[in-house]
């Protein structure tokens, strides 16, 4: 696994605060740290830890995937959700099978 792009996590913590008209000091306060931490993190000075991350995400009313961009990838829709979970199920050498059905299609 690749590491997360901590810079454009941050990047996209600042960009949606702006957006909003919010102040680093309005997200410390909701959030219960330092506003140089909020700075640190946007600057990516120091890691969000993903507690934080998720408090920042309600207190800016914006979801986790999308402050996390394309570090997280999920299924689109509920066709793309059951055949993962299908796929999950399967063994080895049923999953071969998927792929070379599935290249064939």
């Amino acid at each position: 696994m690749n590491n997360l792009d901590f810079a454009l996590i941050g990047s996209r913590i600042r960009e949606v605060r702006i957006d909003r008209h919010l102040t680093q000091e309005y997200l410390a306060n909701v959030t219960d740290v330092n506003v140089s931490h909020i700075s640190n993190i946007e600057t990516n000075k120091v890691k969000v830890s993903l507690t934080l991350l998720v408090a920042i995400c309600n207190a800016m009313n914006v979801t986790v995937d999308y402050i996390l961009g394309n570090e997280y990838v999920a299924p689109t829709n509920a066709y793309e959700t059951e055949l993962l979970s299908t796929i999950e199920k399967l063994d080895a050498t049923r999953k071969d099978q998927l792929l070379r059905i599935a290249k064939v299609l």
